[in-house]
C-alpha cells in the first residue's frame, strides 16, 4: 500500500528517514532535498516518521471559551444539579450560555447524565427539612490555561435554587461580596447559610474571641444565621 502524505507535506517517509539517519548539516540536507532548514530540523528531532495530527488536540465548543467550559464542568460535578438548574445558575456568569451549548459541553466531558441513585446503590443521606432560605455555600477550584480560579456556589437545600460566581481569589472579601450578591439575586429571604470553617468564611474556628469576620458581619447585617 502506498504512503499517504499529509496535505501540506513536503517530504516523504524515505526523506524523513534519511534526515534522521544523516550526520550532514541542516544546510546540506536542506539543499539536497530542496526543503527549508526548519523542516530538516523538525524531522531530525522527531522519533517517528508520521505527521502529527492537525486541528485541536481536544474537541471544544465554538461558543464557550475553555475557561467557561471549565466553569460549567466544575459546577456540574460539584452540585450534581439537573441540566436546567445548571443553566439557570450559570447564565448570570456566562450570559451567552444556552441549553443546547450546555448540554453539548456536558456530553463532551462525559457528565451529561447524573449518577444513578436507584438500584443496589445505598440511598443518599437525607437532610433535615428546612423552610426555603437555607443555603449551603462552598468553593470549587477551576483549573484553566491561565491558572486557578474559584467558583463560589450557593444552593438552597429545599428549593434547590442555585447561584454561582467566578473569582480570581478565594479570600474573605470575595466570600463577603459573593454573599451580598447572593442576597440580591435570591427572590426570597435567606435565613441561614452553612459553610465550612475556612478562613474565607470565619475566624471562630481559630479564636472565638477574635474580631468579627466580615462574612459574619454581612450575615448579621442581613439577619442571617451563619452555621459551620
Amino acid at each position: 500500500m502506498g504512503q499517504v502524505l499529509h496535505g501540506s507535506a513536503t517530504t516523504t517517509e524515505a526523506i524523513r528517514r534519511a534526515i534522521q539517519n544523516s550526520q550532514e548539516s541542516l544546510r546540506a540536507l536542506s539543499k539536497r532535498y530542496g526543503i527549508n532548514q526548519k523542516t530538516v530540523a523538525k524531522w531530525r528531532k522527531r522519533t517517528s516518521l508520521a505527521d502529527l495530527p492537525t486541528g485541536p488536540k481536544e474537541p471544544h465548543s465554538t461558543i464557550l471559551s475553555m475557561e467557561e467550559e471549565a466553569v460549567v464542568v466544575a459546577f456540574r460535578r460539584h452540585t450534581l444539579l439537573p441540566l436546567d438548574d445548571c443553566l439557570y445558575a450559570l447564565q448570570p456568569t456566562i450570559p451567552h450560555l444556552t441549553r443546547s451549548s450546555l448540554h453539548r459541553c456536558l456530553q463532551r466531558h462525559g457528565i451529561s447524565r447524573l449518577p444513578d441513585v436507584e438500584g443496589d446503590k445505598e440511598p443518599k443521606k437525607k437532610f433535615k427539612s428546612y423552610p426555603i432560605g437555607y443555603f449551603h455555600i462552598d468553593i470549587a477550584e477551576v483549573q484553566t490555561a491561565e491558572g486557578k480560579l474559584y467558583l463560589f456556589v450557593a444552593i438552597d437545600r429545599t428549593s434547590k435554587f442555585a447561584f454561582a460566581e467566578l473569582y480570581s481569589k478565594a479570600g474573605k472579601m470575595n466570600a463577603a461580596q459573593f454573599l451580598r450578591n447572593l442576597i440580591a439575586a435570591v427572590p426570597y429571604i435567606i435565613h441561614t447559610v452553612l459553610t465550612d470553617n475556612g478562613i474565607q468564611f470565619t475566624n471562630r474556628a481559630v479564636d472565638r474571641n477574635a474580631f468579627q469576620h466580615i462574612f459574619d458581619w454581612v450575615c448579621d447585617d442581613n439577619g442571617i444565621e451563619h452555621r459551620l
